[in-house]
């Protein structure tokens, strides 16, 4: 309990002394006249991002009760509910694949080869 105590002074500090809890500094931003909070806001978004995605998945994990492996096993032993596990699967795998392009290079995220290989 003390950590997170001290995490959110922490945090609120943070968020203090960057201006980000600022009235002024706040419409200046919605006026396009400072921006400075899209760069606050813009950095824990880069900050975040990884873990969520981590957090999602996890989520899912638990919500469904099985990963993506026994997903196949548990339709093939006749469990209904293991076809929404699989929409969701393949959702968002293809989610990932249409916006992995755009954000390779802003995270840093290796190349990914297409197809087979030679031959």
């Amino acid at each position: 309990m003390l950590l997170y105590a001290a995490a959110g002074v922490a945090f609120g500090f943070l968020l203090s002394r960057s201006g980000a809890a600022d009235y002024g500094f706040i419409q200046a931003m919605f006026l396009f006249e400072s921006f400075q909070l899209y760069g606050i806001i813009g950095t824990a978004v880069a900050l975040t991002a990884p873990g969520l995605g981590g957090m999602l998945f996890g989520v899912g994990w638990s919500m469904t009760g099985m990963c993506p492996g026994p997903i196949f096993v548990n339709i093939g032993e006749g469990k209904l509910y293991a076809l929404a596990a699989l929409a969701g699967a393949l959702c968002g795998t293809a989610l990932l694949g249409a916006t992995y392009p755009r954000l390779r290079r802003p995270l840093g995220l290796p190349p990914v080869s297409v197809g087979t290989g030679e031959g």
